[in-house]
């Protein structure tokens, strides 16, 4: 039993560090995207995450190797989550606010979780987690009151909400894509592959709206842009890895820290924006719904073999 807890123990600090590295992306992008059109800015990102990771990939062909033999399988992930949900995420971000966007993040776990409830046989819906994500839900509208949504905020920012959520839904079924055909691939290669696969198709996209990239840009761009590769190489290296251990729905539970560490350090680091009364209450439900979702369950003792 202990080496189960152990084990439980690594698997949630490790599924607490990839969304927390996710949720630095919120401000670092909102400053990159002043040097950078996003899709040429996504596209460069990505590639270099891919590449960070060849020297952890015991060969550096192996993803290229990868990407030659299981195209398909590669195209599919990159398409779920580099593609289109940071295509739309680099696009979105140029008009919602930082704190916005991380909020929209959370209706993350409610898509994965039904989605996994209709395409993962092994994966229904349990009552603890509905009341997880009930709390969870409960604190993304909390903070959504906080964005004062009843004012008038134009079609481009209505255009960047839809944008964030579609992509998280598109994401969230990215989720069953990896846990159905991964399949024993390692997940630093696999991670570099679909990325470097991810990055080249972006830049692709980019080249007839904004040309080649501009890289006669600042110390301070080329420090983000590394910082926002290491924590794409890092966070989906971690969560492919999580995703052959736990199940989507349980897994994806978690991503309610990333409303909630987003949203602060938008406040933190972004001058325009600042914490309400409403954001501060949302973020306690945010954190009520990961307790009881992830707390061990107890076996009363009338019911134990």
């Amino acid at each position: 039993m202990i080496p189960k807890t152990n084990s439980t123990i690594k698997h949630h600090s490790l599924a607490v560090l990839a969304c927390l590295l996710w949720s630095s992306a919120f401000v670092c992008t909102k400053y990159a995207l002043e040097h950078q059109p996003p899709l040429a800015l996504a596209g460069m990102r990505f590639l270099l995450a891919g590449a960070l990771q060849l020297p952890l990939c015991g060969s550096f062909l192996a993803p290229f190797r990868l990407i030659r033999t299981h195209f398909s399988t590669v195209f599919k992930i990159s398409f779920f989550h580099t593609i289109y949900l940071y295509g739309t995420f680099f696009f979105a971000m140029q008009w919602v606010r930082g704190a916005e966007a991380a909020i929209l993040i959370g209706f993350g776990p409610l898509a994965s979780a039904l989605m996994a409830h209709l395409l993962m046989p092994n994966d229904k819906l349990q009552k603890r987690t509905l009341i997880s994500i009930a709390f969870g839900m409960a604190g993304v509208i909390f903070i959504s009151v906080s964005t004062k949504p009843w004012t008038p905020i134009g079609l481009k920012e209505f255009a960047g909400l839809m944008l964030l959520l579609s992509g998280t839904f598109v994401s969230s079924y990215g989720n069953i894509v990896v846990a159905k055909l991964k399949s024993g691939l390692n997940p630093i290669v696999l991670n570099s592959a679909q990325m470097l696969l991810g990055g080249f198709v972006l830049l692709l996209i980019s080249l007839p709206f904004n040309g080649l990239p501009q890289l006669n840009q600042p110390p301070k761009f080329y420090i983000l842009l590394l910082w926002l590769a290491i924590i794409s190489a890092g966070g989906f290296a971690i969560w492919f890895h999580l995703l052959g251990f736990m199940k989507v729905s349980k897994l994806s539970l978690w991503t309610f820290v990333i409303p909630l560490s987003g949203a602060t350090l938008s406040w933190l680091f972004i001058p325009s924006e600042s914490p309400t009364l409403p954001a501060v209450v949302g973020m306690l439900f945010i954190l009520a719904g990961l307790a009881f979702g992830t707390r061990k369950e107890t076996i009363p003792p009338s019911k134990k073999p």
